[in-house]
């Protein structure tokens, strides 16, 4: 089987829907390499994380033979058939215009539409351009995949898409977190990045939707001893989390990461006593694998797909009751008891994400897809 994808996100983006693009790719070119991947992008960032994903063994690398504003969106169709491509993935929400009329077989992943429900966090030509996209993928795709029930809930409702034409297809999570780093690791990274002792630990862009000042107003009532660790790239959402570190005089005790190296993370979620997670809503919520991966526990928000993500041993709270928080964190930091069990379910729940079962997973419907579209 040739299988082409929409390589924009693997060779440019670090995070996101660039760890999914790239993740996918490597893992069918590892358990499936009977298969050719062409992997079709209008430009390569320079970057060694996305250098060495595109040297793997069994993925080409096509970017354009007429480039142009467009190339994604209609150039691209005609080097599919030059290549001979049997089925393409839409890694990130659209597909070619006409690729239904090509012959091509198509598939289309559909992380969220929290552009539809939460429209007030995105400009209104964005929200206009993504209808356009996602609208025309789901229709003209052969199959859908949706990354958690969550979504597929979404694609239905907004869309009114037939859930039989909607596969719910997880993610796993980089394979560095599923393996415990050393101790002399630990300390190097403690000591590059003066983590304190004690620690509960929360990754994502810093913006409105992550919802972190409701772990801002918790963490008074959390033991002054504990400290909060946020990773994240910083919006001017930041601003707001400030005032409130401020006026609840907690400036010693949050602790701001920026542009961490990738192969640090492993070691910041292992040395955290928790890891704690209030968005408000998500697509799927990789950092929860991440930290179940990690063994520690995990305290996150009801009301998207949280739970699905941290299974039925992770405690969640309403996402504005910042005393709800603070309670299930202490919960949590106050019973080493509670806090093995969270961790030892949690490894046992996480066994579900992993990556060659998710791999063959999507195998099976590309097979399945490419002999439907045949008939």
């Amino acid at each position: 089987m040739k299988i082409g994808f929409d390589g924009k996100r693997a060779a440019n983006n670090l995070t996101g829907l660039g760890n999914y693009s790239r993740s996918l790719v490597t893992h069918l070119a590892e358990f499936f390499p009977q298969n050719q991947y062409f992997v079709y992008t209008p430009k390569v960032k320079d970057h060694t994380q996305i250098s060495r994903f595109l040297q793997i063994k069994g993925v080409k690398t096509e970017l354009p033979d007429r480039p142009g504003w467009f190339w994604r969106t209609s150039g691209i169709k005609k080097q599919l058939l030059k290549d001979q491509i049997d089925l393409f993935h839409g890694l990130s929400h659209e597909i070619p215009l006409g690729i239904q009329d090509s012959g091509i077989a198509s598939v289309v992943t559909i992380h969220d539409l929290i552009f539809l429900r939460f429209p007030q966090y995105y400009g209104r030509i964005d929200r206009f351009i993504y209808q356009l996209k996602f609208r025309y993928a789901c229709k003209h795709a052969d199959k859908i995949i949706a990354i958690s029930e969550c979504t597929k809930r979404d694609l239905v409702h907004f869309f009114h898409t037939d859930p039989d034409k909607i596969e719910v297809v997880y993610q796993s999570c980089d394979d560095s977190f599923k393996s415990i780093t050393d101790q002399k690791k630990k300390q190097e990274v403690r000591d590059k990045h003066q983590l304190p002792e004690k620690y509960v630990l929360n990754v994502g862009t810093i913006e409105s939707r992550k919802n972190l000042l409701t772990l801002i107003k918790a963490l008074p009532e959390i033991h002054p001893d504990y400290q909060l660790v946020v990773v994240g790239k910083k919006t001017a959402y930041k601003d707001l989390v400030n005032k409130e570190i401020v006026a609840l005089g907690l400036k010693s005790r949050v602790t701001f990461l920026q542009n961490v190296p990738f192969e640090d993370l492993p070691s910041i979620y292992q040395m955290a006593k928790a890891f704690v997670y209030p968005s408000l809503y998500e697509g799927f919520g990789i950092p929860i694998i991440e930290a179940l991966y990690s063994g520690i526990p995990v305290i996150a928000a009801t009301g998207s797909c949280l739970e699905e993500a941290g299974g039925d041993n992770s405690l969640y709270v309403a996402p504005y009751d910042h005393q709800a928080l603070s309670d299930a964190i202490n919960k949590v930091l106050n019973s080493p008891a509670l806090a093995t069990v969270m961790t030892v379910k949690g490894l046992e729940y996480v066994k579900k994400f992993d990556t060659r079962v998710l791999t063959e997973e999507m195998i099976k419907i590309y097979t399945q897809v490419l002999s439907n579209h045949q008939k």
